[in-house]
């Protein structure tokens, strides 16, 4: 762990899986809750004694550091990542590593250029003459807790905006992938100036220590991805000292074919974007609306692309689609599989586990026909390789459909009119849309969702300002 600038053991450890190989991928150091403790007092001191929140020029400094120290190390950070997360080795080289390192670089630039107090002018309230600025200050003390899907892009996407903006930072990463974290804080201390204190990372198998900094009285903001479930209580442990809450939550997304897309093309798509990291992400699209009219046709062509996907080694750069993190993830995703069954649903293709692979935590490509929307396979977050392909009679109905889910993280939609594609994003309740394949995502783009898939926005100069505080000063003019 990384407590007050020092690299610490822990009074036990665990050990960290690889979900490939079900073989031992690293052992980490187990946290206990006095070294949550320490850590929290640690980050409190460096923000309250500390220089770090008044010096932009060591905060950006020491950001770009730690860009290019991790750029330094990426060969074994790339490894080591594949056979903890078990996330393709091609995606490493976009959002589970390469990308959210560049992004530490944007949020110094950012950083740099930012209007950190801005002149109102003279005016006379109540016949008061005053000159009155607006400043942004930093929050003060970050409790950020991180899931385990992409734990790099999150970590980072946590830590780059919190530090830039001048605060101090808990990290408590996820137990399923702790040496993600634990890396960034041995690269931290060793080469970096970020002073002790600044950054502390605690790694533990409990889930205890998360709930622990949400309601410490220490800590002024807690920034959260995860669960929605988990997202509820931790605004909950948040509300007893009415700290600020970011929540970037579940999403189940709709991938949105209008009757004038090439259903082929667009259905190819939709069947990649599920299978990506084995559908392991809160903003991949899960549910599948097509015209009614070319229902059985989008069926077989997302299923061809879907079976020709399959599943592979997730160090062999051609994979898509690796395994599933942990065995209880299994679990989770063939129960929903059993519950398609139950609910009167089928398979296109997958619904099993491969019969080739006896090691690791696989389930292959699934595609569910015959479900209506109000399904619970097509409204709860399954977190697998799992796309539930739902029927729609035009736009507004599809929109309708889209719009019926008690989230609303992210969505697609697919036509050769980009007026309409557009006229259709436009009413989907969600925080991201891609139109006829755009990629939203980046540093400079806010990410986060309406409804129950989150508050606030994470990345993007939104992202960056959640982190700040407002402060309006006046003098007599």
């Amino acid at each position: 762990m990384l407590i007050d600038g020092k690299i610490r053991p822990g009074e036990s450890v665990f050990d960290s899986i690889d979900p490939a190989t079900e073989e031992v991928a690293a052992t980490v150091a187990d946290g206990t809750a006095a070294d949550m403790d320490a850590a929290i007092a640690a980050a409190r001191r460096a923000f309250d004694e500390g220089t770090w929140a008044a010096d932009l020029d060591l905060r950006v400094r020491c950001l770009r550091q730690l860009r290019d120290a991790l750029r330094r190390n990426a060969a074994e950070l790339r490894e080591r990542t594949v056979a903890e997360v078990g996330c393709p080795v091609l995606l490493t080289r976009g959002p589970q590593f390469d990308t959210p390192v560049a992004d530490l670089g944007w949020f110094a630039d950012l950083a740099e250029a930012y209007a950190w107090r801005t002149d109102l002018g003279e005016a006379a309230p109540m016949g008061m003459r005053s000159r009155r600025w607006v400043l942004k200050e930093p929050a003060g003390v970050v409790g950020a807790i991180t899931p385990w899907n992409f734990p790099h892009q999150i970590n980072l996407a946590k830590l780059g905006p919190a530090l830039a903006a001048g605060n101090t930072v808990v990290l408590k990463p996820a137990p399923d992938t702790p040496w993600c974290g634990a890396a960034v804080g041995r690269i931290i201390a060793e080469e970096t100036e970020i002073p002790p204190g600044v950054v502390n990372i605690v790694t533990s198998s409990s889930h205890e220590l998360g709930a622990r900094l949400a309601a410490d009285p220490r800590v002024d903001l807690v920034s959260f991805t995860g669960s929605t479930a988990t997202g509820r209580a931790v605004m909950a442990s948040a509300a007893a000292t009415i700290k600020r809450v970011f929540l970037e939550l579940g999403g189940k997304s709709a991938f949105v074919v209008l009757d004038d897309a090439d259903l082929a093309a667009a259905c190819a798509t939709a069947a990649f974007a599920v299978c990506a990291h084995a559908g392991q992400g809160c903003a991949i699209t899960t549910r599948l609306l097509v015209p009614r009219a070319r229902y059985a046709e989008a069926v077989e062509a997302t299923a061809e692309t879907m079976r020709a996907i399959g599943v592979g080694d997730p160090r062999d750069r051609g994979t898509i689609c690796g395994p599933l993190i942990s065995a209880r993830q299994r679990d989770r995703v063939e129960g929903y599989l059993r519950l398609a069954r139950e609910e009167g649903g089928g398979f296109a293709c997958g619904g099993r586990r491969p019969p080739d692979r006896d090691r690791g935590f696989w389930i292959e490509p699934t595609l569910i026909t015959g479900l209506p929307n109000e399904a619970r396979v097509a409204q709860e977050e399954i977190f697998g390789p799992v796309l539930v392909a739902i029927p729609h009679d035009g736009d507004d109905d599809a929109v309708r459909l889209a719009n019926a889910s008690p989230y609303g993280l992210s969505g697609a939609v697919h036509s050769e009119d980009p007026e309409r594609a557009w006229a259709v994003a436009r009413r989907l309740r969600t925080g991201t849309v891609s139109v006829n394949g755009g990629q939203w995502y980046g540093g400079d783009a806010p990410f986060g969702g309406y409804k129950q898939s989150g508050v606030g926005r994470e990345m993007g100069v939104a992202g960056f300002e959640e982190y700040l505080e407002t402060k309006t000063v006046a003098e007599p003019a």
